[in-house]
């Protein structure tokens, strides 16, 4: 019986040794970190921009997965930097960066560097910052919505993706104008079913065009839609 005793006593001084050993490494530290990102970026600018000393809107525009990476050029393969290389005209400054990493997500933290020092630079009106992504770009525009909550007087997402739960951050204040093709095979429709359901059911304003017979480039009827920029430029930010 004392055998029994003195092997059950040795077997719990070292588990409680062995709990103390394992405590001893724990360590608490910080480390302040610094992170670079190299954006190219394109800044359309109004007509009469030049002729005025008004301030204007200022619409950021995150591209999608396939213009990611590449050279700056490829942006204008999509909307709406397409739409201005070919002339279109609108009534606000359009941001369009482009995403240096082909197989990574967006800095967002880095674009909304970006967005302050052009806005800062500019006679942008910080009430009247319109925020536009499409796949890759929608989820990071989701995400600004979410991480920003009071930098954007409004918002419009095609095709992308986000946490359910995301919905709980976004200003309630702030429209949302969300655009998805029920044939995507990329990014399901559900994505933004939900999504919007959730939002509409918190109080949300919600607008959802939802394209019938339509896959993943929702973006070539979602960015020829004139209503959407007249829609974005009636929108402000209340103080």
């Amino acid at each position: 019986m004392g055998t029994k005793l003195g092997k059950l006593a040795l077997l719990i001084c070292t588990m409680m040794l062995q709990a103390c050993a394992a405590q001893s490494h724990l360590v608490a530290d910080e480390l302040e970190t610094v992170t670079k990102e190299n954006l190219k970026y394109y800044l359309y600018y109004p007509e009469d921009y030049f002729d005025t000393e008004e301030s204007y809107g200022l619409l950021l525009f995150l591209h999608g997965g396939g213009e990611s990476g590449g050279d700056l050029e490829e942006t204008k393969e999509t909307h709406p930097p397409k739409m201005l290389a070919e002339g279109k005209q609108f009534p606000f400054l359009i941001l369009a960066p482009q995403n240096s990493h082909a197989k990574k997500w967006w800095n967002t933290g880095a674009v909304v560097q970006l967005l302050d020092s052009v806005a800062a630079v500019n006679r942008v009106d910080k009430n009247r910052i319109y925020l536009s992504g499409l796949s890759r770009g929608g989820s990071a525009a989701w995400e600004l919505a979410t991480q920003y909550p009071e930098k954007f007087a409004a918002m419009a997402v095609v095709c992308g993706m986000t946490p359910l739960p995301y919905a709980h951050w976004i200003d309630q204040e702030m429209p949302i104008w969300v655009f998805h093709g029920d044939q995507d095979d990329v990014i399901d429709v559900e994505e933004s079913d939900k999504m919007v359901e959730k939002l509409r059911d918190m109080g949300h304003d919600v607008r959802y065009t939802r394209y019938q017979g339509v896959g993943h480039n929702a973006w070539d009827r979602a960015f020829t839609t004139d209503s959407l920029y007249t829609w974005l430029a009636n929108k402000k930010r209340k103080n």
